[in-house]
């Protein structure tokens, strides 16, 4: 890398975030990382990496990656990562090689095994299928090291090295996240790697065959990371709800850990309107002050980077969701 382009800004704290421990918070710290810039074999899929975090948070903050859904722009989550931060992360939503989906290249093929395959070279680099075209240095964790690299380069003072150990992530110390396709690689990740965090949106719904059996390697479970670390959320009414249920449920995933979203979204788009209102800030519903609508869910999934297991956002009767060990069945 020659030259790093970090866009550096402050945004404004949200309204509706509390306050980090006992210091009020009044901005949060952007920037904006071209990937090629970090490692120039990285030359597709180039929209930025966004970084944010609060300049006040503790120094042995954990991180959170968030990866988009299919065709998804790391910027488009602004708002959920905006809460993200407000809960004592520092957050990263990490551009990625996002097409073809995983699942539109696996559909079709007779392999059980396609789905993991993909995942395995699109997350980690390995040479397990020809179904996709993706290089080594496009892969997840690539993307990932370089980033936290440059950034502890160019932002010494800001501890980012803690999170490499020995040129790889240091997974304990990562919250992994994501929407869509991005939440199946979440959760493979999370099979993998024993991380700080699993908080899926709407996903894995992997599957093969006529009757839409669920790939093996979501019943493999929730794999090196314990499932008291597992977090999940869906809407009742998108496509895939009840694949997604299931496959909640193969990850065991705890039934008090998974939230079902009920809210219309505030603008319908595409044939899944449901399923992009999840995190997406143009689709995500509005509370009468304009604020994201998911936003105490969104704190209830990511917790707390000092305390991983605090559950301090529960659902009233207004709450615009519900649990889903309540509901006997439901995209």
């Amino acid at each position: 890398m020659t030259h790093l382009r970090t866009t550096a800004c402050l945004l404004g704290w949200l309204a509706l975030a509390p306050p980090l421990g006992s210091h009020a918070v009044d901005s949060l710290v952007t920037y904006r990382v071209v990937p090629s810039d970090t490692d120039a074999a990285i030359t597709r899929f180039n929209d930025p990496h966004v970084v944010i975090f609060s300049p006040q948070i503790a120094p042995s903050a954990d991180l959170l990656i968030f990866m988009p859904g299919t065709g998804g722009n790391p910027a488009s989550v602004s708002d959920f990562l905006n809460v993200a931060a407000s809960q004592g992360y520092r957050v990263i939503s990490l551009a990625y090689n996002d097409t073809p989906a995983v699942v539109e290249v696996c559909q079709q093929d007779p392999d059980p095994d396609c789905s993991a395959k993909v995942r395995q070279k699109r997350i980690f680099g390995d040479n397990t299928t020809t179904r996709i075209n993706d290089t080594k240095a496009e892969s997840i964790v690539n993307r990932l090291v370089q980033l936290i690299a440059a950034l502890d380069r160019t932002h010494p003072s800001e501890g980012w090295g803690q999170y490499l150990d020995g040129g790889a992530p240091n997974w304990s110390r990562i919250a992994v996240s994501g929407h869509s396709q991005g939440a199946g690689m979440a959760a493979y990740i999370a099979q993998k790697e024993r991380v700080a965090r699993v908080i899926l949106f709407s996903s894995p719904w992997d599957f093969y065959g006529r009757n839409q059996e669920l790939a093996p390697w979501v019943h493999e479970g929730p794999g090196a990371t314990p499932p008291d670390l597992w977090f999940g959320a869906y809407h009742r009414k998108e496509n895939t709800a009840a694949l997604i249920a299931q496959a909640y449920k193969a990850l065991k995933i705890p039934e008090a850990h998974v939230r079902v979203f009920t809210l219309e979204p505030s603008r319908k788009i595409g044939a899944n309107p449901y399923h992009l209102s999840m995190v997406g800030n143009g689709t995500t519903p509005r509370d009468a002050a304009g604020a994201p609508a998911y936003a105490s869910e969104w704190r209830f999934l990511v917790g707390s980077s000092r305390e991983s297991l605090v559950m301090n956002a529960r659902p009233s009767a207004a709450s615009p969701m519900t649990r889903a060990g309540s509901r006997a069945s439901l995209p």
